[in-house]
């Protein structure tokens, strides 16, 4: 019986754990919640259920939305800003739910949530929505709406090749490492901001770092600590669907560092410091 759950079950699971992982932001939490699907696939009446994907889409999406209430309570007393769990590279990228647009999906109702990501992410239907989440198919379809409204600034307005992208991420590292900062001040955007997540756990910004004088601050006091310390990169690539690489920092702490970029210029950078949520990337070397 378990075997035969699994042979329908494992084509299913990296769907699953995208819609996951895009529901709550965290890789562990997500891998959680498709697991516990597979363990109410088993002890279903699988002979019965005519549509595996769109049952176990419910499952998943419920199990999320039951998690999202305690995650809230948790974030209010996170330290400093937080930021999903990156996840670099992924080996099939099937939407463009980047970085930013993440953190806009966390200002939604658990339900708009689940509405946007389900019809506008994923392709599922109104129908099929409304009873995931227990409404009509009128409401499924409101509440995909209002927040589509929320999340429209955090779509990007230019399309940037990958290599490009690629291309500016090297060009900051090493302007930022070095000391440059005349080519670092010509990367950056007038509005460019700073977010940095240590999770209380490692020495990170408490708050976000607005404009680029300010950001130009913290990097020329940042590059005299480089110049006795200086990163390492473990990796180039995307993450969160925004080009940028992984550093070994001073004391061995892993860092992801993830720039949005919008008319080639660098508008939001985003540091992950939290040990918590880089375990999953601890085999980088």
């Amino acid at each position: 019986m378990s075997d035969d759950a699994a042979t329908s079950f494992d084509p299913l699971r990296p769907r699953l754990t995208r819609i996951a992982y895009r529901m709550l932001g965290s890789v562990a939490d997500a891998e959680d919640v498709v697991q516990d699907a597979f363990l109410r696939w088993m002890g279903a009446d699988r002979g019965a259920i005519r549509e595996p994907e769109a049952f176990l889409r419910r499952v998943v999406t419920r199990l999320c939305l039951d998690q999202l209430k305690s995650a809230r309570a948790r974030r209010e007393t996170y330290v400093g800003p937080w930021l999903p769990e990156p996840v670099v590279e992924e080996a099939e990228a099937v939407d463009d739910v980047t970085l930013p647009l993440m953190l806009a999906l966390e200002r939604l109702s658990p339900l708009e949530r689940a509405a946007f990501l389900l019809h506008d992410v994923f392709g599922v239907a109104f129908d099929e929505i409304a009873e995931t989440i227990g409404r009509d198919s009128a409401a499924a379809r409101q509440l995909a709406s209002r927040a589509r409204t929320h999340v429209r600034s955090a779509r990007p307005r230019f399309e940037m090749p990958k290599e490009r992208g690629l291309e500016i991420a090297e060009a900051f590292f090493h302007a930022s490492r070095s000391g440059d900062m005349g080519a670092l001040r010509g990367l950056l955007a007038d509005d460019v901001s700073v977010y940095s997540d240590g999770g209380g756990k490692v020495h990170a910004g408490l708050r976000p770092i607005l404009g680029v004088e300010d950001v130009m601050k913290l990097h020329g006091s940042l590059a005299r600590f480089f110049a006795r310390d200086m990163s390492r990169v473990e990796r180039w690539g995307m993450i969160n669907g925004l080009p940028g690489f992984v550093t070994r920092e001073a004391g061995g702490v892993l860092q992801t560092t993830a720039l949005a970029i919008d008319a080639g210029k660098i508008v939001g950078i985003y540091v992950m410091r939290n040990p918590d949520k880089l375990r999953h990337l601890g085999a980088v070397h």
